[in-house]
C-alpha cells in the first residue's frame, strides 16, 4: 500500500509525543534542558552524514568535483531568497500558532511560545534529512517502506525526549510529516524514475546543511530560519541537471 510508510511514521510520533508530554511533568528543568542539549549535538552528526553526500561519486562524475559545494551554496542562496519572499518561516510559524489555539485554549503566552517552537522544530527534524525523502520516494516508488520504518523508529524516540521539553507542539509536526512525506511519495508515483542518484545526493548534502541550522537552533545558538532555506531541496536537483549538461 502506497504511503504505509507515512502513516506508521506518523503513529510513532504520535505515541512518542504522548509518552514525552506524560513524563514531561515528571522531569526537573534541568534534566529535559539536558536531553534538549543532546538532541541538538545528535542533530549536528546527522547534518555531518548527510553532507558526506558531496563526495557522492555519481554526483561528482556528473558534475565535477568542485562544482558540487557551489551546487549546495547556490542552491541556498536562491532557496533562501524565494523562501524569505514566500515567508515560509513565519507562515509555519502562524500555523504552529492555529494549532496550539486549537489544543491548549486559554494558555498563557509561554505556554505558546513552547508549542509553536516545538511545532516548527519538530517539523524541521523530522522532515529534513534522507531518510525522510528517499524513504518518501522509495515508497511511492513501490520499493519497500524499510527507510520509512528505520525513520518511524527513530522519530518515535526522538519525539519522547522533545515532547517532555516542548509539549503538544510536537505532536502536532506529525501532520508536517504526513504533508511532506505524502508529497514526496505522491511525486515518485510521477516522477520518481527520473530522479538520478546524482540529483538525490544534492537534495541530502543540501538538507544536511539546513540541519545544522536546526540543530543551532535547538541549541539556542542561533534562530535560524530554516523554513525559509526549505526552497533550496528543490533547487539543488534542479541546478545538478543544469551543470551537469554543460559538463
Amino acid at each position: 500500500m502506497v504511503g504505509l510508510g507515512t502513516v506508521i511514521n506518523i503513529v510513532a510520533i504520535v505515541i512518542g509525543s504522548l509518552i514525552g508530554v506524560g513524563l514531561g511533568h515528571r522531569l526537573p528543568e534541568r534534566t529535559r534542558d539536558v536531553v534538549t542539549d543532546a538532541l541538538g549535538m545528535v542533530v549536528f552528526v546527522i547534518a555531518a552524514l548527510n553532507i558526506y553526500a558531496l563526495r557522492d561519486q555519481d554526483w561528482i562524475d556528473e558534475v565535477g568535483g568542485s562544482a558540487t559545494l557551489l551546487i549546495v551554496l547556490a542552491s541556498l542562496i536562491i532557496g533562501g531568497i524565494l523562501g524569505s519572499f514566500l515567508r515560509i518561516e513565519s507562515r509555519l510559524e502562524s500555523v504552529g500558532g492555529w494549532f496550539q489555539t486549537k489544543f491548549s485554549r486559554g494558555e498563557r503566552s509561554v505556554g505558546r511560545a513552547r508549542f509553536i517552537e516545538g511545532f516548527v522544530d519538530a517539523s524541521l527534524i523530522f522532515c529534513i534529512g534522507p531518510l525522510a525523502i528517499l524513504g518518501a520516494l522509495s515508497d511511492g516508488l513501490g520499493t519497500g517502506i524499510d527507510q520509512l520504518a528505520l525513520k518511524a523508529s527513530l522519530d518515535g524516540f526522538t519525539s519522547i525526549a522533545f515532547a517532555a521539553t516542548f509539549g503538544w507542539g510536537v505532536m502536532a509536526a506529525a501532520i508536517s510529516v504526513g504533508v511532506v512525506q505524502g508529497f514526496f511519495t505522491i511525486l515518485a508515483v510521477f516522477v520518481g524514475p527520473f530522479l538520478s542518484s546524482a540529483m538525490i545526493a544534492s537534495i541530502t548534502a543540501t538538507g544536511g546543511v539546513l540541519l545544522i541550522g536546526v540543530g543551532l537552533r535547538i541549541l539556542r545558538i542561533k534562530s535560524v530560519a530554516v523554513a525559509d532555506l526549505l526552497p533550496a531541496l528543490i533547487i539543488a536537483p534542479i541546478l545538478t541537471v543544469i551543470v551537469a549538461s554543460y559538463v
